[in-house]
């Protein structure tokens, strides 16, 4: 777990795979790997069209596929169950929306990385004392750098991700002030270019924001 954290640091980049069909998981994977990106959340559906064991099957299948290049973790994670289901699919951490701390002690009762999601710095304080390894600042797209800036300065032990409307033009000025990564999504995933199968496409998107984090 250890390993992971450090990993997580020096990668920055979690990329948030949601709603792509399980035949376009593996090509949209590589494509990523191919560019540069080690992580790789793959989210729950928290409104049941997509049952939580065929999420976790998704999550065996890329665990499996990548195993020893990229890390595969679960992201929309509410409930305890869906925890115990990531971490028997060969998950390595677990992302939520929110702060939620029997889900933060299971994760980390089962030996993964707990990032769970928090916005005031009651919920960022409340995650950091039931365990989380690092808060998912969400949603940051309408607070922006200067929120991050603000609660970071009492806040200065707290390990931060940048999540929700991230891009291209704002990650220097999130990594300047302080954060240690991002959870990137339709901005790198976009459905449109997997729909086409332009896979090549993706791992050129890919190596644009893994630049971004390595040059800034």
């Amino acid at each position: 777990m250890i390993e992971l954290i450090k990993k997580i640091e020096e990668e920055k980049i979690i990329v948030i795979v949601r709603g792509v069909k399980k035949e376009n998981l593996i090509p949209l994977a590589t494509a990523m790997y191919n560019g540069g990106i080690k992580l790789l959340e793959l989210t729950y559906s928290a409104n049941g069209s997509i049952s939580d064991e065929e999420t976790a099957e998704n999550i065996r299948l890329l665990s499996k596929h990548f195993a020893g290049k990229m890390d595969i973790g679960a992201g929309t994670v509410l409930t305890e169950k869906q925890v115990e289901l990531t971490k028997k699919a060969g998950g390595k951490f677990i992302i939520s929306p929110d702060t939620y701390d029997k889900v933060i002690k299971k994760t980390k009762e089962l030996g993964l990385v707990s990032m769970p999601g928090a916005l005031t710095p009651s919920e960022i304080q409340s995650a950091h004392r039931a365990g989380a390894d690092f808060i998912k600042l969400f949603p940051i797209d309408n607070l922006g750098v200067s929120y991050l800036k603000a609660v970071k300065a009492p806040l200065s032990h707290i390990k931060f991700l940048a999540v929700g409307g991230v891009d291209e033009n704002n990650m220097s000025a999130y990594l300047k002030a302080g954060v240690c990564g991002f959870g990137i999504g339709s901005n790198i995933v976009k459905k449109d270019l997997i729909e086409k199968g332009d896979f090549d496409a993706i791992t050129e998107l890919a190596k644009k924001y893994v630049s971004i984090v390595k040059n800034s």
